[in-house]
């Protein structure tokens, strides 16, 4: 696909309004805390001092992976089109949490090793049935990979709303974000490998070997510039997820990041335009080992810190309503001069 420009979303004299605007509520500067700099950030990105969540929604990407041959995962690869029909069936956690929260939810068949026919309720965009092993050669194809990065950012435009959430489904998937990150970070296979869906201490160890001598293998054909890694260590619903992210923020939409596996496509996303960084707001930080290292070299501040690790973007949707908390304080809450209180520029409580 083409990849489109990112611009940095700062303003001077709307980042001054903002600051302004946000420091003359009824409260101390800064005691709103994290909800000050995401409401400033949303208006950042909407252009205006007037932000607002409307529509939000959350595709969720399923896809298989032919890593799984090397007993990467606790568990089989038949569940991935079983948590799909789960899905569809409004079972799954994240069917329970989007309709909590009035977020719109669509489930997406990237690349899954089964054939479901025409259901209500999934979007067929399947490259493949699932990829090939890439301890072995590259998981998809360039034609294949930009294939799925097309469907990604066909998706993410004909989504109405400003805020556009993501999850996946994929036995196998945290494997390929490992090696996504091992690649494009340098940093050593152990930083970057967990337990993925529960494997004990010697399924994890078994698991950084593949990941670790995979990468060195394609090293030596591939400079690993950023698509490269993705053709070689992604899923397509990896490669779906890092074009509707940059579909997502061409379009000026937040972009609400998931855990482990969402954010392994943000670090290829940013690798291609960096600026995509200042259109997300990071929903948790997850409890498999890595992502909180990812963050750290992402610059993210999480929202939430509740030990997930489920994915399906269950984090974004849970941490959807402190979004609507900050543009509300922003838009809603009385002003020292419309309250009648006097301003308390010290900073300091009553």
């Amino acid at each position: 696909m083409t990849i489109p420009t990112i611009s940095p979303i700062h303003d001077d004299a709307l980042a001054r309004a903002l600051t302004a605007a946000i420091d003359n509520k009824t409260k101390p500067p800064g005691s709103l805390g994290m909800l000050e700099s995401m409401a400033h950030r949303i208006g950042l990105i909407q252009r205006t001092t007037q932000p607002c969540v409307a529509e939000p929604a959350l595709i969720v990407f399923a896809g298989d992976h032919g890593v799984t041959e090397e007993g990467i995962s606790a568990y089989p690869q038949s569940v991935t089109w079983q948590m799909v029909e789960n899905f569809l069936a409004g079972g799954a956690a994240i069917n329970v949490f989007a309709r909590q929260n009035g977020c719109a939810l669509h489930i997406v068949d990237a690349g899954v090793n089964h054939d479901f026919g025409t259901r209500a309720g999934l979007l067929d965009r399947k490259v493949a049935h699932g990829t090939r092993n890439f301890a072995r050669e590259a998981a998809m194809t360039p034609q294949q990979c930009a294939q799925a990065m097309e469907h990604g950012a066909e998706l993410a435009a004909n989504l109405a709303g400003n805020v556009l959430g993501f999850g996946e489904m994929g036995i196998g998937n945290t494997t390929s974000a490992a090696a996504i990150m091992h690649a494009l970070t340098q940093l050593p296979a152990a930083d970057c490998v967990g337990a993925g869906t529960g494997l004990p201490a010697a399924g994890v160890l078994h698991k950084q070997q593949v990941v670790q001598q995979a990468v060195a293998r394609h090293a030596a054909v591939h400079r690993f510039a950023p698509l490269d890694v993705l053709a070689s260590f992604g899923g397509f619903e990896i490669a779906m997820m890092v074009g509707a992210m940059l579909k997502g923020a061409a379009q000026r939409k937040v972009l609400l990041i998931d855990g482990f596996i969402v954010t392994s496509a943000l670090l290829v996303a940013a690798k291609l335009q960096p600026a995509i960084l200042d259109y997300c707001v990071f929903a948790h930080c997850s409890d498999e080992h890595g992502h909180r290292r990812l963050l750290e070299m992402l610059g993210a501040e999480p929202v939430l810190q509740m030990g997930l690790r489920l994915g399906e973007g269950t984090g974004s949707v849970l941490a959807l309503p402190m979004l609507q908390a900050a543009v509300n304080f922003l838009c809603e809450m009385a002003t020292f001069d419309s309250a009648g209180v006097s301003g308390n520029v010290s900073g300091q409580a009553a």
